[in-house]
C-alpha cells in the first residue's frame, strides 16, 4: 500500500501537469487509503503538499507576467487569515466524537471526509463539463482543482491585460470562505477562487489563472504553519511525497505538449467523481 501511495503522487503530479487541474484534489484520499493516516493529519500534509506544488506551477505565469500581485495580496490576505485560524483554532476545536444518526457514529474524521468529497463532487463538475469556449491548448501546470486549461508556452509575455477593478467586499467575503474550505478540508479550491477572481476582481481568465496559483501556494503553506503547532509532522515522508508528485508535475508539463488534454481532462473528472461517490458511500455505510 505504501508503494501504491508513492505511485499515487507521481501520478498527482502527472495529472496536474497534463490536464491542467484536479490531480491533488486526490492527495488526502491517497494519504487516507493507501498510506494510512487519519483525515486530520491527512488535510495537514495535503496543505503542504498543494502549496508545494501551485508554488512551482505558478513560476511560469509569473515569468509571462500573468500573476496580478495586487490582486493576490487583496484576495490572499482574508484568505490566508482564514486558512491559518482554521487550522490553528478551528480544527483541534473540533471534537472527536460529533453526533450519532442511527447507526452511523459522526466523528471529526468521517465529517471531514464528507467535506472533501464533497468537494471532489463539485470540482468534478466543473472538469466534466463542456465550456462555450473553443477547445484549449495543452495545459501547463495549473491549480488542482480548478476547470481552466492554458499553454503558458504558447503565451505572448508582452500581451497586454486590464488593470483589476476591485469588488472589495465580495473578495473580502469570497476570500474567507475559501480560506476556511481550504483550511477544513486541506484542497486548494481553484475552481472557487478563479471565477471569484474573473468577476470581483474582473481579471481575463490567463491572468485569474495564474493569480490563483500564487493564491493558491501562500494560503495552503500558512494555513499548514498552523498544523506544525498542533500536530508532530513527518517532514521525511512529506519531503520525499511532495518530491515525486514535483517530478511527475514537470513530466506531465512536456507530455502536455504531445497529448491534447481536453477528453484526458473530463474522463479524469469522471474519475474524481466517482472517487467522491465512493468516499461518501465508505464514510456513510462502512465507516
Amino acid at each position: 500500500m505504501e508503494i501504491l501511495g508513492y505511485i499515487a503522487a507521481m501520478l498527482i503530479g502527472l495529472s496536474l501537469g497534463l490536464i491542467g487541474g484536479g490531480g491533488s484534489i486526490l492527495t488526502v484520499p491517497v494519504l487516507v487509503y493507501l498510506l494510512g493516516l487519519s483525515p486530520v493529519i491527512a488535510t495537514a500534509y495535503s496543505l503542504f503538499i498543494v502549496g508545494l506544488t501551485s508554488l512551482v506551477g505558478s513560476y511560469k505565469f509569473y515569468q509571462k507576467g500573468l500573476v496580478s500581485m495586487k490582486t493576490a495580496v487583496v484576495f490572499g490576505l482574508p484568505s490566508i487569515v482564514a486558512v491559518y485560524l482554521t487550522r490553528r483554532y478551528l480544527v483541534p476545536a473540533i471534537p472527536e466524537d460529533l453526533f450519532t444518526v442511527g447507526d452511523l457514529e459522526v466523528t471529526k474524521g468521517v465529517l471531514l471526509m464528507l467535506l472533501f468529497a464533497g468537494l471532489m463532487v463539485f470540482a468534478s463538475i466543473s472538469m466534466i463539463r463542456k465550456k462555450k469556449e473553443a477547445p484549449a491548448e495543452p495545459a501547463a501546470v495549473v491549480d488542482e482543482n480548478m476547470d481552466t486549461e492554458l499553454d503558458v508556452e504558447h503565451t505572448n509575455p508582452k500581451e497586454t491585460h486590464p488593470k483589476p477593478k476591485f469588488n472589495y467586499a465580495g473578495i473580502l467575503a469570497e476570500g474567507l470562505v475559501v480560506g476556511t474550505l481550504t483550511g477544513l478540508v486541506g484542497a486548494g479550491g481553484g475552481f472557487l477562487i478563479i471565477p471569484a477572481l474573473v468577476l470581483f476582481s474582473k481579471l481575463d481568465m490567463k491572468m485569474a489563472v495564474g493569480t490563483s496559483l500564487l493564491i493558491i501556494a501562500v494560503k495552503s503553506l500558512f494555513g499548514f504553519i498552523g498544523d506544525v503547532f498542533n500536530y508532530e509532522i513527518d517532514w521525511m515522508f512529506l519531503g520525499i511525497f511532495s518530491t515525486i508528485s514535483i517530478a511527475g508535475i514537470f513530466i506531465g508539463t512536456y507530455l502536455s505538449t504531445k497529448i491534447h488534454a481536453d477528453k484526458l481532462k473530463t474522463s479524469f473528472g469522471w474519475f474524481v467523481l466517482v472517487m467522491g461517490i465512493y468516499i461518501i458511500i465508505k464514510e456513510i455505510f462502512f465507516a
